[in-house]
């Protein structure tokens, strides 16, 4: 179905800017800009200009008065981060309305999965560090899955991978979000002020209430959000940071009013809801500006050459996080599936493969965007273990993807000989001989 909802405009390089925006919705393209934001970022901290990228990063703006005087780096982390967390949001509440959340049946294996998942690398983090009871701060670190990352590995690496597959990632992913924003708030919010949360709670209200009254006029006029709704989100946001809950949990909570089912007396434009068409119009917003910006101002780490590798690499922070990504993902999302459906009368899926959910676990193991977040809020301000778990997050998250997508492709492989298998069949000709060999079962 198309996404167009008005006739195309014709102001000068509106096509240009079509073209554009579509190819950041892409979810490789959205990966693409963030790996290469992180690798910017690293080779520009570690340069002989190193300190005008701190200088730029450390630089402060705002008014002070509102608790809002941030570096640069803050603004990235606290408040582009949130547009991230409202389109996250936006994909919580489809899928809990209309999705794969919405049925018992569907979600409760990747459900347990992702709570597994959060659970082992949690557990494996503890029991590296649980010596030095100062780095226990860091066991949130390891349990988070970038889903703009792991998708995008996904989807250039598995073209014939059964739906089911992809929809079982995402839906891990979407609830393993939803764990680190609970986390956040939960455990890295220490003093909080009551009186600007009530405000921003009555804002959050404010704003259900306009985008459910005018859901029509919204889904009609693209700029209507941008004119109504945004300073409406961006008074939430600035109230949310003033009261000491850490600030990207507005985005959730904002994007949760938004309407997803369509209104019987108010149909949407072209039968979309209201949500969909969010998700649709800033989607590139998210990908290709905001996660980027942050991943750029979060990733760069001074390494400090082959001695600051080498203290690194000897952390028990960085081997923690590794081995809670690498490992605990897999371990966790496999055991958490087995345990399931060996003590209820759950089963898999029967497109699904142990090994296929093998390559997703590993794939699991990319925990770029939230893990650096968490990264940041574990540790005070200038300690050396926040560096060396970004450089972590980084190494464990580059090692996940080559192992996802060793198992992956050889799956892909398999998938794509059974699917030309089916067709040669079903065009009546002789199978050959390759296409008559049975797909090991793998199980």
């Amino acid at each position: 179905m198309s996404h167009d909802t008005t006739r195309a405009p014709s102001w000068p390089g509106y096509r240009e800017v079509h073209r554009v925006t579509t190819l950041l919705r892409r979810e490789s393209v959205g990966g693409m800009l963030l790996v290469v934001a992180a690798i910017a970022a690293i080779i520009w901290a570690n340069s002989p200009a190193a300190d005008s990228y701190f200088a730029l990063r450390d630089f402060r703006f705002g008014y002070e008065p509102w608790h809002l005087e941030l570096s640069v780096g803050s603004w990235a982390a606290d408040g582009l981060l949130a547009v991230f967390f409202f389109m996250v949001g936006l994909e919580l509440k489809r899928e809990i309305v209309v999705g794969s959340l919405r049925r018992f049946e569907t979600a409760i294996v990747p459900v347990t999965a992702a709570f597994a998942g959060v659970a082992v690398p949690a557990l494996i983090y503890v029991a590296i560090v649980h010596t030095q009871p100062s780095l226990l701060a860091g066991w949130a670190i390891p349990t988070a899955t970038d889903i703009a990352f792991a998708v995008a590995v996904l989807a250039l690496v598995g073209s014939h991978l059964p739906g089911p597959l992809r929809i079982f990632l995402l839906t891990l992913a979407v609830v393993d979000d939803l764990i680190a924003i609970a986390i956040i708030a939960i455990f890295y919010t220490t003093d909080i002020s009551l009186v600007p949360l009530a405000v921003f709670a009555l804002l959050v209200v404010v704003y259900g209430v306009i985008a459910h009254r005018a859901r029509a006029w919204f889904a009609r006029n693209a700029w209507g959000a941008w004119v109504v709704l945004l300073p409406i989100g961006f008074a939430a946001w600035a109230f949310l940071h003033a009261s000491g809950v850490h600030a990207t949990i507005a985005g959730v909570a904002l994007a949760f009013t938004i309407p997803v089912a369509a209104s019987k007396r108010q149909p949407e434009h072209h039968g979309m809801d209201l949500a969909e068409q969010f998700e649709h119009r800033f989607r590139p917003l998210s990908s290709g500006i905001a996660v980027p910006i942050f991943a750029f101002f979060a990733a760069g780490v001074a390494v400090g050459g082959g001695e600051g590798v080498v203290r690194a690499l000897m952390d028990p922070v960085t081997i923690g996080v590794v081995a809670g990504l690498v490992l605990g993902k897999p371990v966790g999302i496999l055991l958490g599936v087995r345990l399931l459906t060996l003590v209820t009368k759950v089963r898999l899926d029967p497109a699904l493969k142990w090994i296929d959910l093998a390559g997703v676990g590993l794939l699991a193991g990319i925990g770029f965007t939230v893990s650096l977040l968490i990264a940041e809020l574990s540790f005070p301000a200038g300690s050396p273990h926040t560096d060396d778990a970004k450089i972590a997050i980084m190494a464990a998250s580059l090692l996940a993807s080559v192992f996802a997508a060793s198992v992956l492709l050889v799956r892909n492989r398999r998938y794509k000989q059974l699917a030309l298998a089916e067709e040669v069949d079903a065009d009546g000709d002789d199978v050959p001989d390759v296409y008559q060999q049975p797909l090991p079962d793998a199980r």
